[in-house]
């Protein structure tokens, strides 16, 4: 049995912030089905490291206006490309991602060939999910990670010389 503030949560989430274990929270794309989230990582997809190979994930679901209003462990169950759960849940995945090249069944054949994963997250029965007044009260704000897209930032070219007034 879920709460009224959750299941409402996951029927409005479009992008869910998701955490494995002690790695960073990442904001995934997902589609609300049946009171669960569908997400799909992999090749050519979104970068989700570990969660089609974990048990649980933690996912943080904002409010309306974009705040955070709950925090939830789940369950990951991953499907499998052929199987029966697959040919309902990735046409109705593949038909709501944006900018997808090709149509839906293509896209669909695609992440079966390159090995997408397909993840289902349902709420853990044996948790409650935490809300307000007992959400954590920092900001949950991080560093920048090292990555080698950083450069350098130079002084801003100027064609003209500026005088001061």
């Amino acid at each position: 049995m879920t709460s009224p503030l959750l299941d409402e949560a996951l029927k409005k989430a479009a992008l869910a912030w998701i955490s494995v274990g002690d790695g960073p929270a990442l904001a995934l794309w997902c589609l609300p089905l049946e009171g669960t989230l569908i997400v799909v990582s992999g090749p050519g997809e979104q970068f989700a490291p570990g969660l089609a190979e974990a048990a649980r994930a933690t996912v943080r679901l904002r409010g309306d206006n974009g705040g955070l209003i709950l925090v939830t462990e789940a369950t990951v169950t991953r499907l499998a490309p052929g199987s029966e759960e697959w040919e309902t849940v990735a046409p109705q995945l593949a038909v709501k991602r944006l900018n997808a090249s090709g149509t839906a069944e293509q896209v669909v054949t695609r992440w079966a060939e390159t090995g997408c994963a397909v993840v289902r997250l349902t709420p853990a029965p044996d948790q409650t999910p935490i809300s307000r007044p007992d959400l954590p009260k920092d900001s949950g704000a991080a560093p920048p990670r090292e990555t080698p897209a950083r450069v350098e930032v130079t002084r801003p070219f100027r064609l003209h010389k500026v005088r001061k007034r």
